[in-house]
């Protein structure tokens, strides 16, 4: 069941990912989504789509990999303060 839901968490951001490369090519090509009424605005949002998905799922695999201590080690190291004071 937990594999289920962790592909469906990372579906929602792919989609999202996809759909703001599809808008920036459509910006690029002056194609406008109806919704839309400014170009500069669909490859705008397009953008923050795009790197939202890209974000998140770059940040779900690093979490994944660090809990299976399977990332590299300068992403494995944590904040090493004094924590004996």
């Amino acid at each position: 069941m937990q594999k289920y839901v962790a592909l469906l968490i990372l579906i929602i951001p792919g989609i999202l990912a996809g759909l703001g490369i599809k808008w920036m090519r459509d910006a690029v090509f002056g194609v406008l989504v109806p919704q839309l009424h400014f170009i500069w605005v669909q490859f705008l949002l397009g953008f923050i789509f795009f790197v939202f998905g890209i974000v998140f799922i770059g940040g779900y695999i690093l979490h994944r990999e660090k809990k299976n201590k399977r990332a590299q080690e300068q992403f494995l190291k944590k904040n090493s303060k004094n924590k004996n004071n």
